[in-house]
């Protein structure tokens, strides 16, 4: 629609977590609706190239995206918010952002020049903010800053933003800055003044931001507004208002009623029309008011803090909109999971997912609630990890090979079922050596999963290691364990599944990261279907017994 690309930027003030990506993926959102090609990239100030090797209690999940990136987990809400893949161009971390640098000055691409943040750094950041920009295939280009403005690692990404504004004109980039109106209980009011230092502190690196975004606990009044456009030198209706929302996927229609798509259309010199998020609205309908509830238990090693398993929750909240059905979710720490307490911890689950993750802390737990669920006919679903899993415990307790493990766990287990993939065994770096991205995949005639997809052929996302080894194939499906799903290339096992349970599948790859509000992945749907019968079930049993 537009000829020339337009740069939006999202910076943050006073603290973290403020929900910069939301604020990012809800006007993207918004703009989409009105006919906008529109992408979102991160910028994360820390060092590590990318989230690959990061521990999941430090940042959370690690996102993947159709490309093999791994990604910073806030490009999850970008697809889906936006229904539309990213790519490796859609997360640029600092490590990265020098490793490049310092690559061209061992080439000798700098010709004996000193080698500086300014210009080199900044030039190779604002390169990559403008990669996308530079495809022709967005009209908008909208850049999330990670950080907050005035650390020191967040400096040479302001610098750049200050001079891309300058580089590309008015009317072309602008700047939000998403910021924090506290509420002060012992004097019963808002407080402006972490905002006005705030933007006082980004204007001292030479950026004066054009939109502020409140995030606040109550309404901003009027003449709180004109203050902060005041002594923030910004226009009165350039300060929106972000209150707390009972979800996230509430924020496109907030920021829609606050004006914030037209303010910033205005500002880009585009036309502004009336968004169309009619299929959002009936998706937030259907979550809002569920015909009834099911309970699944996630069994993992990070439930403590539930942004490790980010993408996981939020395709259940997909599904169960989909299903009309409320959909809890009961964290269930695998390390604490043994014989004596497995039925205490589960029997009242309506359905058991097992998460992915590494390593071998936690492991025999997982593999005792997938027997507890496989032996008692629970709905479950494993994913990579939990895929795994479901193998080790099968071959130990129906094939009767008691040592049977995994060689990333027991490296001299005499029945490894689940081995180290042949082209990683002489990969000794961590980083972005993994399986990533998406891959191939042929669905058995006749499966629950074939059926589930409603296609012969799909393509997901993956990131491991290790495999199921496929020595044991023809014993295991002897027993009833079938592989349904296997890549048309190279023959790994992709599906398990167990025909003679209600619901018993586990998959090698990542199903979350490609569930959005407009596509609710088919086996959370499923899955969450599932559960709902199964609970059915016991209401039925429990009646006629009475």
């Amino acid at each position: 629609m537009t000829k020339t690309t337009k740069y939006i930027f999202v910076t943050g003030g006073v603290t973290s977590s403020l929900g910069k990506g939301i604020i990012a993926a809800s006007l993207a959102k918004l703009l989409q609706a009105q006919g906008y090609r529109v992408t979102i990239q991160k910028l994360d100030p820390y060092i590590n190239v990318d989230p690959g090797t990061l521990n999941p209690y430090e940042h959370g999940e690690c996102y993947v995206t159709e490309d093999g990136a791994e990604t910073d987990l806030d490009l999850g809400h970008y697809e889906r918010f936006l229904n539309v893949p990213t790519s490796q161009a859609n997360n640029v971390t600092t490590g990265r952002i020098y490793q490049s640098v310092i690559d061209k000055e061992r080439r000798g691409e700098f010709l004996g020049k000193t080698v500086q943040v300014v210009p080199h750094i900044t030039d190779e950041i604002k390169r990559r903010v403008q990669l996308l920009g530079n495809s022709g295939e967005y009209d908008i280009v909208i850049t999330e800053i990670g950080g907050t403005v005035g650390d020191i690692e967040s400096l040479p990404y302001i610098e750049a933003v200050r001079q891309l504004k300058w580089d590309l004109g008015e009317n072309n980039a602008i700047v939000i800055h998403l910021t924090l109106v506290p509420y002060l209980a012992a004097a019963g009011e808002l407080k402006t003044k972490p905002t006005q230092h705030s933007v006082k502190t980004l204007m001292e690196s030479g950026v004066q931001a054009d939109v502020l975004v409140c995030r606040t606990e109550y309404d901003l009044p009027y003449d709180l507004r004109r203050k902060l456009a005041l002594f923030c030198n910004v226009r009165e209706e350039a300060v929106i208002q972000s209150i707390d929302a009972s979800t996230i996927y509430d924020v496109p229609n907030l920021m829609l009623e606050q004006g914030l798509d037209k303010v910033v259309l205005k500002k880009l010199a585009l036309k502004s029309s009336v968004p169309d998020i009619t299929q959002w609205n009936n998706f937030l309908t259907r979550h809002k008011n569920p015909k009834t509830e099911v309970t699944i238990g996630l069994i993992g090693k990070y439930v403590e803090l539930q942004d490790s398993y980010k993408s996981i929750l939020e395709s259940f909240i997909h599904a169960g909109a989909e299903n009309e059905v409320k959909v809890n979710i009961e964290p269930i720490h695998s390390e604490y999971l043994n014989e004596d307490n497995i039925k205490l911890k589960l029997s009242h689950l309506d359905g058991i997912l097992v998460a992915p993750g590494f390593g071998e802390r936690g492991i025999e737990g997982k593999i005792t609630a997938v027997n507890y669920v496989r032996e008692n006919n629970v709905p479950f679903f494993g994913i990579c990890l939990g895929m795994q899993m479901a193998v080790i415990e099968f071959a130990r307790n129906v094939l009767k090979l008691t040592d049977a493990d995994s060689t990333e766990m027991n490296a001299k287990t005499k029945n490894p079922v689940i081995d180290l993939m042949e082209d990683q065994k002489l990969i000794t770096d961590k980083g972005g050596t993994m399986r990533l991205g998406a891959w191939d995949c042929d669905l058995k005639i006749g499966s629950l999963v074939r059926d589930i997809y409603k296609s012969e052929h799909i393509k997901e996302r993956h990131r491991h290691r290790y495999e199921f080894n496929g020595k044991y194939k023809e014993a295991i499906e002897a027993k009833g364990m079938i592989a349904t799903g296997l890549n048309p290339n190279t023959g790994l096992v992709e599906i398990i599944e167990i025909p003679t349970h209600p619901f018993f599948i586990g998959v090698q790859y990542h199903p979350e990261y490609k569930s959005t509000v407009a596509n609710p992945h088919p086996l959370f749907v499923a899955f969450v279907k599932a559960a709902l019968k199964f609970k059915n079930g016991k209401k039925s049993a429990s009646v006629s017994q009475n």
